[in-house]
């Protein structure tokens, strides 16, 4: 019914639901309790390849999780694909899926499709708003994908460098003109 049972023998003891103690302490419920309908999971399936080319890969692991998905009976309320990396932190399509409150659990196939870093954060930031992150395959992953994550997050971490020695040089640049100028 949807009440623990502490809750269920406050309200017998209360009056507010009817029925008979046996014997044996036991009490038997005269008539079903009323409660309000529960709202039905919205459940979200999220893919990702790291690369452009892996699309077909992409399309296979969607199928994948939708087999699992109706196989355990879940309602699939959305489909995401996307192709990013898994230490990008700028994906559109995931980050829309984790600010929606809609959707109650995004079922994964690895914890890497989600995140390379910080998984069990989302899976307590989620559980906080009582939604959940469902990991289909907890296995580790190859070790090309790896590879190629961290290649990914060397690359990302040597573009900021640039942008921010580039970002210098035009600094000094401008208060060389307004020195100049004076």
């Amino acid at each position: 019914m949807g009440v623990r049972y502490e809750t269920a023998w406050q309200w017998y003891k209360a009056g507010t639901i009817k029925g008979q103690q046996m014997p044996t302490g036991t009490i038997i419920i005269d008539a079903p309790l009323e409660t309000a309908p529960r709202p039905v999971p919205q459940i979200a399936i999220y893919a990702r390849v790291s690369a452009a080319e892996n699309r077909s890969h992409l399309e296979a692991q969607a199928e994948r999780l939708i087999t699992y998905c109706e196989a355990k009976g879940y309602q699939i309320a959305q489909v995401v694909k996307e192709v990013g990396s898994g230490v990008n932190d700028q994906r559109p399509k995931f980050l829309q899926l984790l600010a929606s409150s809609a959707i109650t659990t995004i079922v994964v196939e690895h914890q890497d499709r989600a995140t390379r870093f910080g998984f069990p954060y989302l899976e307590t930031l989620l559980a906080q708003q009582g939604r959940r992150i469902e990991v289909v395959n907890l296995a580790e992953n190859g070790r090309e994908e790896l590879v190629s994550d961290l290649v990914a997050m060397v690359y990302s971490f040597a573009a900021r460098l640039h942008g921010q020695r580039r970002a210098q040089r035009k600094t000094t640049a401008i208060q060389a003109i307004l020195e100049s100028g004076d």
